[in-house]
């Protein structure tokens, strides 16, 4: 019985999927920011690029649901229209949840010697 509550514990194969699929846009945009931040720090971004961002970091959220650092991860505000320095500190943000959630379920298989995700589909011995 203590398996399965830990097993269910895991993230699922859809939620690796599409963290798998979020990671790499996350990081462009996060470089992408940084570049703009570098040439102008305090510039606003425009709505466009509110909007694109907050549907990623939206995705995100909902991907790393069951982890207690989507607590703490906030979207950029449409109202105000933040700063570049600011959205670069909100992307970080996403960026080190994300690398969190990855290091609690992405390890080395002892039985497969092998490094991969642990979901609930597939939960075996996760050995740090």
């Amino acid at each position: 019985m203590a398996d399965t509550k830990k097993s269910s514990l895991l993230p699922t194969r859809e939620m690796v999927e599409k963290f798998d699929m979020l990671s790499p846009m996350l990081d462009s945009a996060l470089s992408e920011m940084r570049e703009f931040s570098k040439k102008k720090q305090d510039g606003v971004l425009n709505p466009l690029k509110v909007k694109l961002i907050n549907h990623l970091l939206n995705d995100i959220k909902t991907t790393l649901s069951s982890d207690a650092s989507t607590e703490y991860l906030d979207v950029l505000d449409e109202e105000t229209l933040p700063q570049n320095s600011d959205a670069v500190l909100i992307l970080g943000q996403f960026r080190a949840a994300m690398d969190q959630f990855r290091g609690k379920y992405y390890g080395y298989d002892s039985e497969k010697h092998d490094h991969r995700w642990f979901t609930q589909e597939n939960p075996g011995k996760l050995k740090k």
